[in-house]
């Protein structure tokens, strides 16, 4: 103040001139407002709060206040507007989960309705929802044909080794959690059932795949189950199984499990199913076995040049949503906002003319009547719609005229107001 007072140019009218220099105060006041009333008529009606929307100058009241959702008039469209928002949001979460990427610059579509686009929406869903099942079939038929192949290797292996009386290399001793007593009893039980032959002393033997945290675990409940009476082998399957639920590819181990009696194999077979196990038949001849591997691992390829078709036919289906999808989204976030709009009105006592009533700053009066006209010229409505300013006591909306800088404020004042 005191360097004001002693610039120069005559001292305190200097300064007081300075101030006068100054521009105004549009950006720290508020435009002065008006309350305003709208009559539409049915048909523009729609049409003009869409280019109201675009304009942005009107904050309409809700009329409808002591009304719920459901009691409002135009519900129905609400809702299909949420229906199709589900949809769009559905093919967003595939195009990610993918990991499709749509093109930078999509090709130019003509424009669509509503109606046109509810149809495309419904027919796009059913088709990767056709897909997406068929997908799911072929990858659990893979993934089961997978484990069987790795059953076949594996389990092949420890039938040949304790045929051999050896144990499997990958196996330690230190790793069953009964004593040696209980031990030495399943090797004799096992030596009796492979001399001996499976059909004259019943020693039989059930073979699968678990996960390899549950393993430890298996092995303790079927040793207690069958109370000791049991020979537990087990090794690493070498290479990771998809998860069908999770979709994530696990570590799991191979087992095969020798016992006797028919009462410890309904045992061992509920335990399997228990603990989440596939159980898979292993013949005991090595050439049944190779011929069998053979089969399975042919099959594998057929279904892997199969599953790789499909996934490029669905990436490319994808791509092709992905290309309009966020013009779609705003399509619907729009009329959805509009219906929302058209919400807040109430008929009138003729129920052909929709009522509404809003603020809007005084300036901005003349463009929204442009607005009006030219909703109701595109509509072909042969009834103008009626614009006129209304009294009130009421403390009218704050509206400010923001620029770039001024603009970033004003966010603030919307994010935590």
């Amino acid at each position: 103040a005191n360097l004001l007072l002693e610039a120069p140019g005559g001292g305190r009218s200097g300064a007081m001139g300075l101030f006068d220099r100054l521009p105004p105060m549009d950006h720290l006041r508020s435009e002065k407002m008006c309350l305003v009333q709208l009559i539409f008529p049915a048909e523009s009606a729609r049409l003009a709060v869409t280019y109201l929307g675009e304009l942005g100058l009107l904050q309409f009241k809700d009329l409808n206040e002591d009304k719920s959702p459901f009691q409002r008039i135009f519900v129905n469209q609400v809702k299909r507007c949420a229906e199709m928002n589900r949809k769009l949001k559905f093919f967003s979460d595939q195009i990610n989960k993918a990991g499709v990427k749509s093109s930078v610059r999509p090709a130019l579509q003509p424009e669509i309705d509503l109606e046109e686009l509810e149809a495309k929406l419904g027919e796009h869903e059913h088709e990767l929802l056709e897909m997406n099942t068929n997908s799911g079939t072929l990858r659990q038929t893979y993934n089961e044909l997978l484990e069987f192949k790795l059953v076949l290797s594996k389990a092949g292996s420890i039938l040949a080794a304790s045929q051999n009386h050896a144990t499997p290399a990958d196996h330690e001793l230190d790793e069953h959690i009964y004593d040696k007593e209980v031990d030495d009893g399943n090797g004799y039980l096992l030596e009796q059932g492979i001399h001996q032959g499976a059909s004259e002393s019943g020693v039989r033997f059930v073979s699968g795949i678990i996960l390899k945290s549950k393993a430890l675990a298996f092995e303790r409940m079927l040793f207690r189950t069958t109370r000791g009476n049991m020979f537990f082998n087990e090794a690493s399957a070498g290479e990771p199984v998809m998860d069908p639920s999770s979709g994530e590819e696990v570590e799991k181990t191979v087992f095969v499990v020798f016992f006797s009696g028919e009462q410890a194999k309904a045992k061992i077979l509920r335990i399997c199913a228990s603990f989440g196990a596939n159980c898979y038949p292993v013949p005991e001849e090595i050439v049944k076995q190779r011929q069998i591997f053979r089969e399975v691992s042919s099959r594998l390829s057929d279904l892997e040049v199969t599953l790789d078709a499909g996934t490029q036919h669905r990436n490319k289906a994808l791509e092709s949503v992905g290309s309009q999808l966020w013009r779609w989204i705003l399509m619907v976030k729009k009329e959805k906002a509009v219906y929302d709009t058209l919400n807040m009105l109430n008929f009138d006592v003729t129920k052909k003319c929709l009522v509404g009533e809003g603020w809007c700053p005084i300036f901005a009066k003349s463009q929204i009547e442009d607005v009006l006209q030219r909703a109701t010229l595109h509509s072909n409505s042969q009834v103008g719609i009626i614009f006129h300013e209304m009294d009130t006591i009421d403390s009218p909306p704050t509206y400010f005229r923001t620029d770039k800088f001024t603009n970033a404020f004003q966010e603030i004042v919307d994010a935590y107001g």
